[in-house]
């Protein structure tokens, strides 16, 4: 017998008691890192923070047994379902899902990427069981190929993390934004704290008595509009008011060798350090150095805006992405184009003068968890779940 996507089947009756609410898939949550990977884990320790009312099964097609998971037993149900042949990994993730929506029947199923939104619709539509596709931002600002589109348009609902990011999927993929809602990235206010200069890293990176200019990005040549290059463009102009200033550059890439280049062209080479990669538990530290955090770059969102704000480091980002979230539209840091360095250059000078209430370290890091914080996080993932 034929069946059409979109026709509920009636007949098809679980074999066994429902055991789950929620089914979640994921294309790998812990065997990498990754700004997605960091905003899932989020997902889901909010998800197991709602007690007895959230009973979830999580399918993940690229980890395997033995990822560190400190989710596991938590309301929660993992499938490892990783192999080494792609094309087999996918279908077990389909017979694997297949079987566990005819067996349990859940209220809802929310599918973790894009890519996976045709499979989820495909299995779903014809039982007659809800969906929502997570999304994060530049994996739909195009475009979309017709199948992804038509996923999203008959998903009950999507989720992303910032207004940026919807309004342009919206306009690109002739989306519904009244069916896109928020759940934006939060931020461990809890591990991310403000604290003194760690005189081990001024000392590491020769900052004594300067002032400090941070960021934190990948610096890849596909990646340019992080905005490294800007900010260097910045510093002679921030220079002449500020001699002391200093410029330190956290992250690996190809690109470093033109970023190197293009600082000692302008003659600030002396005063912009490359620190490389620094591992996450580090980082904390890292904030603490800086005076502070520059980024103006194009982001769907911009969880390292948090992790500064939360450090009660001030902030300044570009001024037409998803950055105008964490910082709330310019209330709680500088928003500037993205590719002017005049406009860096004045607003780093102004917050290195620190009068604004925005350089407030106490202020910054209350109104940023009070909005971004885990329990805001939980917050917005009940509403959402109901």
């Amino acid at each position: 017998m034929d069946i059409e996507v979109g026709e509920k089947i009636d007949y098809l009756e679980p074999t066994v008691k429902p055991v789950a609410n929620h089914i979640f898939i994921f294309l790998e949550v812990f065997g990498c890192e990754g700004g997605i990977q960091s905003y899932v884990k989020d997902i889901l320790q909010s998800y197991t923070s709602l007690g007895n009312q959230a009973k979830g099964e999580v399918f993940l097609l690229r980890d395997s047994v033995g990822c560190p998971n400190p989710f596991e037993g938590k309301n929660l149900k993992f499938h490892y379902l990783k192999s080494q042949n792609p094309q087999k990994g996918r279908l077990r993730l389909a017979t694997s899902l297949l079987a566990c929506l005819l067996q349990r029947r859940p209220h809802h199923v929310f599918c973790g990427h894009i890519n996976l939104s045709p499979l989820v619709r495909l299995l779903c539509q014809p039982l007659g069981i809800p969906y929502t596709v997570l999304t994060y931002g530049k994996e739909f600002w195009e475009p979309l190929a017709n199948q992804e589109r038509r996923a999203l348009k008959q998903a009950e609902g999507i989720w992303t993390i910032s207004r940026y990011s919807r309004d342009r999927a919206c306009a690109v993929n002739d989306l519904d934004p009244k069916k896109v809602q928020m759940l934006p990235c939060a931020v461990d206010g809890n591990y991310f704290t403000p604290g003194p200069k760690p005189p081990a890293l001024i000392e590491r990176y020769n900052l004594g008595g300067a002032k400090v200019l941070m960021t934190v990005a990948r610096l890849w040549s596909g990646d340019i509009y992080k905005g490294v290059d800007v900010t260097i463009r910045a510093i002679p102009a921030i220079a002449q008011v500020f001699p002391e200033v200093k410029y330190l550059v956290i992250g690996r890439g190809d690109d470093q060798p033109r970023l190197a280049q293009l600082a000692q062209d302008l003659g600030v080479a002396d005063r912009v350090i490359f620190a490389g990669f620094v591992p996450t538990e580090d980082l904390v530290d890292h904030y603490r150095v800086a005076d502070a955090y520059i980024m103006p770059s194009q982001e769907g969102f911009g969880i390292v805006y948090l992790e500064a704000m939360a450090c009660g480091i001030p902030v300044l980002s570009g001024n037409d992405d998803g950055s105008a979230d964490p910082l709330q539209d310019g209330r709680l840091g500088w928003r500037v184009p993205h590719r002017n360095p005049e406009a860096v250059a004045n607003a780093c000078i102004e917050i290195l003068k620190g009068d604004d209430q925005r350089c407030d370290p106490q202020w910054l890091r209350e109104q940023s968890l009070a909005l971004f914080g885990k329990d805001a996080l939980a917050q917005q993932l009940k509403q959402l779940l109901v």
